[in-house]
């Protein structure tokens, strides 16, 4: 945790202030969270399935990425009834839901340029 008086503190909530862009790109920061995501909205919504399909997060890493997308109300985790032990799933909320289709969009800009798209500069008016 961070100091509430510190600069990187006053400094994020600033910017959080200046365009809520900065606070939606902050919720969803992190190199595995929106691979996260993606699987859980693909049907992967078991701690294990998301293991597989992640095979180089560590346990840690990955519970700690589900708790910070929990407490961005991005997803929930629900227990499943008549399990032993007592089994979890990860549900997306429609906030969750609804970022999908803007991962895909950052996905598709993302395979355009990788794939050699040319990069110019506009002209000035």
């Amino acid at each position: 945790m961070r100091k509430k008086q510190s600069t990187n503190y006053l400094n994020e909530q600033f910017l959080f202030q200046v365009c809520e862009r900065n606070s939606a790109i902050s919720m969803v920061s992190g190199r595995w969270k929106s691979q996260i995501v993606y699987y859980i909205s693909q049907g992967n919504d078991r701690f294990h399935l998301l293991q597989q399909r992640l095979p180089a997060i560590s346990e840690m890493v990955l519970a700690r990425q589900l708790k910070e997308l929990e407490s961005h109300a991005i997803l929930i985790k629900r227990e499943i009834p008549n399990t032993v032990p007592t089994g979890i799933k990860y549900i997306l909320t429609n906030k969750g839901l609804d970022l999908v289709p803007i991962l895909d969009s950052l996905c598709n800009w993302g395979k355009l340029y990788a794939d050699g798209k040319e990069i110019s500069v506009s002209e000035d008016k």
